[in-house]
């Protein structure tokens, strides 16, 4: 196919998959290389706990910004200047635990730029995609973050084990720069101007035929999506906005959990070395991957099938998801092998991956043009998520040590796992209930 053939919408979705890839590669790289230089510089479990957790308080403090920012600078500009941020910080900052103000002052930037990454790229996606195509475009995109993670588990240890965890800060740094280059010499905002028919929900929109009201309106001259004005009120007491926050909040908490803590649990749960665990130890990520783009194609399979309509595809698609990856969670501490451990957390995330063919893109349902909006504010409550998830289970197994002396016994983690099952349970109820796949904010 010749390159001026390719739909610029699909180039659009293949580079935010690569940017979701990159930012995950980042998480995960810092998870691995802070805590083989925490260990060895004989860092406790809670205050470790507090670095890796330090992240998500610069991250949800940009979230809704982000969306702002996105809405009304443009989330292109948005994204391509987070990233700058967080890949220089990264590069200027030594990895050294003993130099606590330091890490803490580069986490919260880093958390600061990342923020502005997702509404960013939900605002670019409810510009560039129609709606036919939005649940594989948005579960591609999302299951960047997933294969970025499997990459660095795979990976990374080996990094830090020849070069050393310093290594890994410089590698992430390149790669962000490099996705700088490439978004800036391919990525565009959507050509309005040639399309007269672009309705204000993004030009996704102008794809699809419109009806009569939407050419009325479009031909009248809608608002553009930068000059409206954001229904914050409407936005903060919609029942189906807060269906999407909770779920949000659960899917974070986790994976964040999972993310930050798994590698502790196969070293001091189970006794087992990551560098002696091979590829093995990124199945949960890779199943994400897999699970994520399989929940998209059966999402708009099922819509454009007329099969199940797009409200209970998101209730059917966000419950079986969230339902089996509960009962995985609070399976893990009761396998004490490698080989159980890395099927549950791979069912676990695999499934938590479908799940977000269910809340994930019905912010681009029920709020079109706001989409970046509505995400910074669900995203929000994904990354107090991560400030509570990490942090507390880092004070359980510090309270878990003292009373056992070690972190080998299945009661150690147990409730490090039940918290996001039972959490999980508690929001495909809520999702059930409040959700709709109809467009609710005009």
């Amino acid at each position: 196919m010749r390159m001026e053939n390719f739909p610029k919408r699909y180039l659009i979705v293949i580079l935010t998959f690569i940017s979701t890839s990159v930012c995950y590669i980042e998480r995960v790289g810092f998870s691995i290389a802070y805590t083989v230089a925490a260990d060895a510089a004989g860092v406790n479990q809670s205050s470790k706990g507090k670095i890796l957790s330090t992240f998500y308080y610069g991250y949800a403090c940009s979230q809704v910004p982000g969306g702002w920012a996105a809405q009304k600078i443009g989330g292109r500009k948005v994204l391509l200047l987070s990233f700058v941020l967080w890949s220089m910080t990264c590069a200027l900052v030594p990895l050294d635990p003993t130099l606590v103000s330091t890490l803490v002052i580069a986490r919260l930037l880093v958390g600061v730029a990342q923020g502005f990454i997702f509404p960013s790229i939900h605002t670019v996606l409810a510009q560039w995609v129609p709606p036919h195509e939005r649940s594989r475009s948005v579960s591609l995109t999302t299951s960047g973050m997933y294969l970025g993670a499997a990459m660095g588990m795979l990976f990374l240890p080996s990094l830090v084990k020849y070069k050393g965890p310093q290594s890994v800060f410089l590698a992430e740094a390149a790669l962000g720069a490099m996705w700088c280059i490439l978004w800036f010499a391919y990525a565009s905002d959507p050509p309005r101007s040639e399309h007269p028919k672009a309705t204000a929900s993004g030009f996704g929109e102008s794809l699809l035929p419109l009806n009569g009201s939407q050419k009325l309106k479009v031909e009248n001259g809608g608002a553009s999506a930068k000059s409206s004005k954001i229904p914050w009120k409407k936005i903060l007491v919609s029942l189906p906005v807060w269906a999407i926050v909770v779920n949000n909040f659960t899917f974070h908490y986790g994976l964040y959990v999972l993310m930050n803590w798994l590698p502790t649990y196969f070293e001091l749960g189970l006794q087992l070395s990551l560098q002696d665990m091979g590829s093995s130890k990124m199945m949960p990520y890779l199943n994400m991957f897999i699970f994520s783009n399989i929940g998209g194609m059966l999402a708009d399979h099922f819509v454009t099938k007329r099969i199940l309509s797009i409200t209970n595809t998101r209730k059917f698609l966000n419950t079986i998801g969230f339902v089996v990856a509960s009962l995985a969670l609070m399976a893990i501490p009761m396998f004490r092998t490698s080989d159980g451990a890395v099927l549950c957390s791979s069912v676990a995330l695999g499934f938590l991956a479908l799940g977000r063919a269910g809340f994930a893109v019905n912010h681009m349902d029920i709020a079109p043009r706001y989409a970046g909006i509505v995400m910074g504010v669900s995203n929000t409550a994904g990354t107090l998520a991560g400030i509570i998830g990490v942090d507390l289970s880092g004070k359980l197994l510090e309270a878990a040590k003292a009373a056992d002396s070690d972190l080998s016994s299945p009661e150690s983690w147990r409730m490090v796992f039940f918290i996001p099952g039972l959490l999980c349970i508690f929001s495909s109820v809520v999702f059930l209930l409040f959700s709709t796949g109809e467009r609710i904010f005009d």
